[in-house]
């Protein structure tokens, strides 16, 4: 008995590095890649991943992206997102992407669909690259 209540605090601690984000849930080991934003499709290429836990990376029109995915799945936060500085004529599709990304709260994947939206009613959906 005395065994179990030693080895019980340990356990939780292993439990503590679970993987709890959307990655876990569906999204990890694919590439998603935006369809549209807001019911209109997305015209540029936009690709979203997610390599690691509590990471995110992909190709925006222009640029190579990553950051740090922070909440547990439903929720869908980012932080400290980064891209490469390259120009080109996608920009304006690129930072609309970015803008759209960095606004979603949360998440859900069904099957070959990702959607991230937000309680003001925006909404992204991916769909999974075969």
């Amino acid at each position: 008995m005395i065994r179990l209540i030693l080895t019980l605090p340990m356990l939780a601690l292993f439990q503590c590095d679970k993987d709890e984000t959307v990655a876990a849930y569906g999204a990890a080991d694919t590439t998603w890649a935006l369809q549209e934003i807001d019911g209109q499709p997305y015209k540029a290429s936009a690709l979203l991943r997610f390599p690691e836990q509590g990471r995110i990376e992909g190709n925006a029109p222009c640029n190579s992206y990553s950051g740090t995915l922070t909440a547990p799945y439903p929720w869908f936060e980012i932080a400290d997102l980064t891209a490469t500085r390259a120009a080109c004529a996608g920009l304006e599709a690129e930072g609309f992407y970015f803008a759209a990304l960095m606004a979603m709260t949360q998440s859900e994947v069904s099957g070959n669909v990702l959607i991230l939206r937000n309680d003001a009613g925006h909404e992204m959906v991916f769909t999974a690259v075969e």
